[in-house]
């Protein structure tokens, strides 16, 4: 029993204060946006950094793939020169005695071809399909990593608007155990300390309402901040938590990972590149031909007959002509230049083929760890729906007891506290439910 003055204090402790009112971004004058999961994993793509660097370093790949092939073709350009040399008194050719003139002007149409080993092998074109191959791998890891995200925001929001429903019921019941207490006491049926219980409880559940209300808001920022441009919280989302994806058998998981998994395919790639710049390396120390095939004019004038001022005796001479420069060069000696390349290349290649070890036998360990994880959230939501049942039932048997004057306030309150409980686990489960269904799917892809 309490004193009258402690019932004074307590009374004065628990005097209703007004709802707090959150602040919240100002948004557009229009109707809410309705946003299913889908169209929050679309609209992520858009605004995700980390997912649009992936997507430009393989734009950026694919062009080195499109510059590499070009490489093995010959290349055609054309180049315009005038060379003006210092005249050298009668001398017709000037001071320079490598210009047959004064005046000098040179139209080419250059063909320039460079072969190599790697021009045989396509080393270079092979390395870059698969730089390529392992950028898009990596395009794949981070829309699968986005997903999980995405997921896990969408469904923690929803989970949170059902928990704030929760707790408004939770509100409503003890505020009806309050009003029932009330008029047990003053039919004489309890003591004024079921009151005071009852009083207790609602401060609490009204307080449990305002952080429910919280949890609810931080939620739907975390979504907005990942599914629009703009900080905008005018939208709603579809709540379709009662209709869980099935779990499918675990060997049909693990064919789908050894297929599509992004993570093993990225190590792949990684290692065949790392392979190709051993072979680049060591194909460096072979000779290397440049070929250059020329036509045009070098004359002393800018046009197609001239005379020659070295013999202007012959008259206007045809200026047009070709001529072909191919140069070999052999490797012979660089202080071991080149060999040290090789093992550069050599020891970044094992180690891709350490790291394609270890990430498939993390993906396999993965593939197990999330597998058990989706299949125990899978049955925790079966068992914790049968418990909310029971939870809301028994709950309402001891709310009958307690007005037939058969149950004590604790029980009532025990029951009320155990129905928040219970409601509050199942909607949890269901969130973890879906979230491990999207990080099981990073290994698998979708199912």
């Amino acid at each position: 029993m309490f004193s009258l003055v402690e019932l004074a204090i307590l009374a004065l402790a628990l005097q209703t204060t007004p709802a707090i009112q959150l602040v919240q971004p100002q948004g557009p004058a229009a109707p809410p946006i309705v946003v299913t999961l889908q169209d929050a994993l679309d609209r992520a793509k858009s605004n995700d950094v980390q997912l649009q660097s992936a997507i430009a370093d393989a734009q950026v790949a694919r062009e080195d793939r499109f510059q590499a092939r070009t490489a093995l073709l010959p290349s055609v350009s054309n180049s315009t020169q005038y060379l003006g040399t210092q005249g050298n008194g009668n001398v017709p050719t000037g001071r320079f005695v490598s210009n047959d003139g004064v005046h000098m002007y040179r139209e080419w149409g250059i063909v320039h071809q460079e072969v190599t080993a790697n021009t045989f092998l396509k080393t270079g074109i092979r390395r870059a399909t698969a730089a390529e191959a392992l950028a898009n791998a990596r395009v794949e890891i981070a829309q699968r990593g986005l997903t999980v995200t995405v997921t896990r925001n969408y469904y923690a929001l929803l989970a949170a608007q059902r928990h704030y429903a929760t707790a408004q019921q939770a509100a409503q019941n003890a505020a009806r155990f309050l009003q029932i207490s009330q008029q047990q006491e003053q039919a004489g049926q309890v003591a004024h300390s079921d009151v005071v219980k009852a009083q207790i409880q609602s401060e609490q559940q009204d307080q449990a309402l305002q952080e429910a209300m919280l949890n609810m808001e931080n939620a739907r920022l975390s979504l907005a901040v990942i599914i629009f441009p703009t900080l905008n919280e005018n939208f709603t989302i579809i709540d379709d938590l009662d209709s869980p994806k099935p779990l499918p058998p675990f060997p049909d998981i693990q064919a789908m990972a050894e297929r599509e998994n992004p993570d093993v395919r990225a190590a792949g790639e990684a290692l065949r590149q790392a392979t190709f710049d051993v072979q680049g390396a060591r194909n460096a120390r072979y000779p290397n031909l440049v070929i250059d095939a020329i036509y045009g004019i070098e004359a002393n004038a800018f046009a197609l007959h001239s005379k020659v001022s070295a013999a202007p005796q012959f008259g206007p001479l045809p200026n047009p002509g070709y001529f072909i420069t191919a140069n070999l060069t052999i490797p012979i000696f660089d202080w071991g230049t080149l060999r040290s390349k090789v093992r550069q290349a050599q020891a970044r290649e094992q180690q891709a083929r350490v790291q394609l070890s270890q990430t498939q036998r993390q993906v396999m360990s993965n593939l197990y760890a999330y597998y058990n994880e989706a299949a125990v959230a899978r049955d925790a939501v079966d068992r914790l729906r049968r418990a909310a049942d029971l939870s809301a039932e028994s709950l309402r048997l001891i709310t009958l007891r307690y007005q037939a004057g058969e149950s004590t306030s604790l029980e009532v309150v025990d029951a009320q506290n155990t129905f928040t409980q219970a409601r509050n686990a199942y909607d949890d489960a269901q969130n973890r439910y879906r979230v491990a269904i999207a990080t099981l799917q990073t290994l698998s892809g979708n199912f």
